[in-house]
């Protein structure tokens, strides 16, 4: 720890203070439902014997009053269990922890949201559930809608929200309802980089009024721009606490490197021979409506595209550009209102992490459940079984009920049985927003690898670096319809522009206006070479 921190310690009041802290539990000795009980009589497998596994073991660390402490680590670290035992959701086995104030925590997007309900109705019901007066949740309720920037949608039911949007309004909520500790546990990992801009903007202000913010996140770059202090737990230990730029070096450094290969690389100047002319999904003016209160909402207006056998896309846009129901007219959740959509190939999808599993049957049970659903016979999961356990890193974890992993956990599943099991499409609606480091890595040289089976690969992220790292082509939408649609670069480019967000280590100030292209005929092409 530095000098300047020592300081800073000192200077301030212990808004909380954690010595020796445990947690443990015992794996493979969860209570059978009566779906697990039929998986297993169908895979003829043993229940397994319990173990003493200790996701947090003498966890030392104290917060500091009016600071931003980050908390980075691996999937599976043990991040998600500590900011349960502040939040006092969970208690320690041994050790003691002491905190100073009234904590308000946002676990993920959309958590004790009723998707029945509207946004606003929610705010009010979150707000209850936190404690807090009717009278002040209705004295904040117009500068909640406001900075969560929902619109009309704050009128609708949630069950029309993206995942960004519920990002949005959750955070909303816990900022703005007076909060003394706020645990933000992955929760702005779906925000676009606006909103994300806005929200770090927030936190800073929130800590002159409140005791502390606590940021779990993947994103350590978000991390090095906002956090005073960073804590990097690793192994359900903590390896170091301090200057957030020394802490990410040293975690990024026990990172293994990515082996050099041919191909790494899938700019499409670099891939051609992979791109064929054959089309393997054609959307021709798709269009999808919802109707609500106020009238009807076009999700989506005027879709067309073609995405030939080969092409790894990326979609980008704001929360509530129509990405996400995008996703789900490809994968059959939704059918178009107008207009027409070929797809030739089996789909597999990973709409969200987590999405399709059992949150009460184990991470075994929800492979095959999982293959089943995607009408994969149980031989060939037989087969790809220690395959997918060795490709999600989860060892034995994957005994215990989904219910009890962290986000970032689902998320490594959910990806390892869709990418082991090699499907004809693969689409990631933000599935790997909570991956970290080692796993991303692990993820594109996998998305890479699935192009010589595979015919196409969509995904959506806010993490633009990532698409560009890996995607063949980009497609950004705005409002349901499409902008621009072409060069991965140019695409993300654009974006970052109408946002008025400047790429990392440019000094170049974005915010023109973006270029005008047309869907169909602005997109480059690439012919396969003999």
């Amino acid at each position: 720890m530095t000098n300047e921190n020592s300081k800073m310690n000192s200077n301030h009041d212990k808004v909380i203070k954690a010595k020796k802290i445990g947690v443990s539990f015992y794996a493979g000795n969860h209570k059978d439902d009566f779906k697990s009980r039929v998986l297993r009589f169908l895979k003829e497998w043993k229940v397994p014997k319990a173990t003493m596994v200790w996701p947090l073991e003498d966890i030392n660390f104290e917060g500091n009053q009016g600071e931003i402490l980050g908390i980075i680590g691996s999937n599976g670290a043990g991040k998600t269990t500590l900011s349960k035992i502040i939040a006092g959701i969970l208690q320690e086995d041994h050790g003691d922890i002491e905190v100073n104030g009234k904590v308000t925590a946002l676990f993920s997007f959309g958590m004790g949201f009723n998707k029945e309900l509207t946004g606003e109705e929610n705010v009010y019901l979150n707000g209850m559930m936190l404690g807090v007066e009717k009278s002040l949740i209705h004295r904040y309720i117009g500068d909640i809608h406001e900075f969560s920037d929902l619109g009309d949608f704050f009128h609708q039911p949630m069950k029309y929200y993206s995942s960004g949007m519920k990002a949005r309004l959750g955070f909303s909520v816990a900022a703005h309802l007076q909060p003394e500790i706020l645990i933000l546990d992955e929760a702005l990992n779906t925000g676009d980089a606006k909103f994300s801009k806005r929200a770090a903007e927030k936190m800073k202000e929130l800590v002159k009024q409140a005791k502390m913010v606590i940021v779990v996140t993947h994103s350590l770059g978000y991390a090095q721009r906002n956090c005073d202090r960073l804590m990097w737990i690793d192994g359900g230990q903590v390896r170091e606490v301090g200057d957030p730029k020394e802490v990410i070096a040293h975690y990024k450094a026990t990172v293994p490197p990515r082996p050099p290969r041919r191909h790494r690389n899938l700019q499409l100047k670099k891939t051609r021979t992979t791109i064929t002319e054959k089309a393997i999904i054609k959307a021709e003016d798709v269009g999808v409506s919802f109707k609500f209160n106020t009238g009807t909402f076009w999700a989506l207006k005027d879709i067309n595209f073609e995405i030939k056998e080969g092409e790894v896309v990326g979609i980008i846009g704001h929360n509530g550009a129509g990405k996400s129901t995008l996703c789900k007219v490809l994968t059959k959740i939704l059918s178009p209102d107008e207009g027409n959509l070929e797809l030739r190939g089996e789909t597999s999808a990973l709409l969200g992490y987590g999405t399709g599993f059992n949150a009460h049957l184990s991470g075994t049970d929800n492979i095959y459940l999982n293959a089943m659903l995607l009408g994969i016979p149980k031989k060939r999961v037989d087969e790809k079984y220690e395959e997918i356990i060795e490709f999600s890193g989860l060892g034995e974890k994957v005994e215990k009920p989904v219910k009890d992993l962290s986000s970032g956990m689902k998320a490594r599943l959910g990806f390892s049985i869709a990418a082991i099991l090699k499907p004809d499409i693969f689409i990631i609606d933000e599935a790997l927003s909570t991956g970290d480091l080692a796993f991303k890595q692990k993820a594109s040289e996998r998305i890479q690898d699935m192009m010589e089976r595979a015919k196409a690969v969509i995904i959506v992220s806010h993490s633009l670096t990532f698409i560009e790292q890996i995607c063949t082509r980009g497609i950004w939408m705005d409002k349901g319809r499409i902008r621009f649609d072409g060069e991965v670069e140019e695409a993300v480019k654009q974006y970052r522009e109408s946002q008025g967000v400047m790429k990392q280590g440019t000094n170049k100030t974005e915010g023109k206006q973006p270029k005008k292209n047309n869907a169909r005929t602005n997109r480059p092409t690439a012919k396969a070479e003999t």
